[in-house]
């Protein structure tokens, strides 16, 4: 049985490429067993990758990839700042913000990809409470923000 680090890099998610950690916040505030995890846009190689307002200049689909990366960094965030994946019990809540036209009203489904990839790699553990809000407007011009808590021990 693989771990969900395994699971998380077959998936095509280095474990070490984790987003840098901001000076101003927390990446991860821990307490009693919960770790809230900050939002996260989606990053890779330092870079953001997704950048633009679903549907009119970011597809649907590549959105649902944006957030999948974001819940990857999550976990790779989780992992770095406060132990293996194994020690998470249950993904509490995500919540995910879609950066999208007016009038668009399926941000449930790109946040969906954050969902899967927590079902995915931590299995029932990953299944959580979750709301998905449309946004005017994201960090950096992103297309995706998720951020979660996690109950571990």
């Amino acid at each position: 049985m693989k771990t969900p680090e395994e699971v998380l890099e077959s998936r095509g998610y280095p474990i070490d490429d984790v987003p840098k950690p901001n000076d101003v916040f927390a990446a991860v505030v821990e307490h009693g067993g919960v770790a809230h995890l900050s939002g996260v846009v989606p990053i890779a190689g330092g870079h953001v990758v997704s950048r633009g307002k679903v549907p009119s200049s970011v597809s649907v689909d590549d959105a649902v990839a944006a957030a999948e990366l974001c819940a990857a960094n999550l976990l790779r965030i989780f992992a770095r700042d406060v132990g293996p994946l194994s020690r998470i019990r249950r993904v509490i809540k995500v919540t995910g913000y879609v950066n999208c036209d007016a009038d668009f009203t399926d941000a449930h489904l790109v946040v969906h990809g954050a969902s899967r990839l927590l079902l995915d790699v931590l299995g029932e553990a990953g299944r959580h409470a979750r709301a998905a809000l449309g946004m005017a407007g994201l960090p950096l011009g992103a297309s995706v923000e998720v951020e979660m808590i996690v109950a571990f021990e």
